[in-house]
């Protein structure tokens, strides 16, 4: 619903390290657009995709190095905010906007031709982040339409999506949306495992175990009270252990309550020890072991290697949007102007607990 409004560069050189960072640990890579980028997708080491503002959508098959850019055709007017990707040729993209600037695009071919598998026609509504257990079964949130939120869900790849009942979803409280600022506002896992995070004037997670079937809600302790503010990002590495992050992106500099883990399925949140804190628009588990944790926002990025730190195991000026691992201790991260950033050493203690 929301559309944060970062800074209009990136503040990555020079970057700084809070702690333990003794050698350059990133690399900014030429992306070869300055389209805003908000979605971006790690398939392997090699492979991944992002997208952007004016229908742009960006591949790399070469861990980064180099990119290509394209634009959907007709799609010139939408702003991509999401994009998932399962190999060099298959990715879904979403569009985010008012009424039917909300669509869900998918190609096979590697981008040479895109499906427009689905338009929102309601003019209330509006799609903000969609995520997928597998290629063919996913799932796509949007703000509230009518007092609840709106949830569609394909089992066959995308040529079918059907709205979640909203007779299955709690209410949404007045003033609570989603923030379409990483495509991460909503996180699956599992075979059947979903969460969403809101903000405004709650911050709350709504967690499914059913693919979206029945539905529990539960308030979380990062900042909000208004338009700005509240969870613009949530994660799970298991069923069990989840981060959300967020903040006020009006005072992106602004500590407090924008980090927060669950070690219970998302039925209980309790805020993060680590420090500093700012606002942060996109958080992402490493993979395999899951304790470590990547967070990037308008203001910083930071790294912990173990989530029961007290304080970043490396911090970075940065104005960023969305995050994604491409592999145990590499990263990639997005953001205005058509940065890509490519961290690397993302590596250190790690205890899973």
């Amino acid at each position: 619903m929301r559309d944060p409004s970062h800074r209009a560069f990136l503040v990555i050189a020079p970057l700084f390290f809070v702690s333990f960072c003794s050698a350059q640990q990133y690399r900014i890579e030429k992306s070869g657009t300055n389209e805003t980028l908000r979605g971006v997708s790690g398939v392997s080491q090699q492979i991944a995709w992002a997208s952007g503002t004016h229908g742009t959508f960006l591949r790399t098959l070469d861990g980064g190095y180099t990119w290509q850019v394209r634009q959907v055709p007709g799609a010139e007017a939408l702003d991509f905010r999401d994009v998932e990707a399962f190999s060099a040729t298959t990715a879904y993209l979403l569009s985010a906007g008012p009424g039917e600037s909300s669509r869900i695009y998918k190609t096979r071919d590697a981008g040479k031709s895109w499906k427009l598998q689905y338009t929102n026609r309601d003019p209330k509504g509006f799609l903000d982040c969609m995520a997928f257990w597998d290629g063919d079964h996913g799932t796509v949130m949007g703000d509230p339409v009518d007092g609840k939120f709106v949830l569609l869900r394909t089992d066959d790849g995308g040529r079918v999506w059907k709205q979640i009942s909203p007779n299955h979803l709690p209410m949404a409280q007045e003033g609570e949306g989603a923030f379409a600022a990483s495509g991460s506002c909503i996180a699956v896992q599992g075979r059947r495992n979903v969460w969403f995070a809101t903000g405004g004037k709650v911050a709350r997670v709504f967690r499914s175990a059913d693919r979206g079937q029945s539905w529990a809600v539960v308030e979380t302790p990062i900042v909000h009270g208004n338009e700005s503010s509240g969870v613009f990002s949530i994660a799970f590495r298991d069923r069990e252990h989840g981060v959300i992050a967020g903040g006020d992106y009006k005072q992106p500099e602004q500590g407090g309550g924008n980090l927060a883990f669950s070690n219970d399925g998302g039925a209980t949140w309790k805020l993060s020890e680590i420090s500093p804190q700012s606002y942060f628009s996109a958080v992402a588990f490493r993979p395999k072991n899951g304790c470590g944790l990547l967070a990037v926002g308008a203001a910083h990025a930071a790294y912990a290697a173990d989530v029961q730190e007290k304080i970043w195991l490396k911090y970075w000026d940065a104005d960023l949007n969305a995050a994604t691992f491409i592999a145990e201790d590499e990263a990639l991260a997005v953001g205005s102007k058509g940065t890509i950033v490519h961290f690397t050493e993302l590596a250190g203690r790690c205890d899973k607990k």
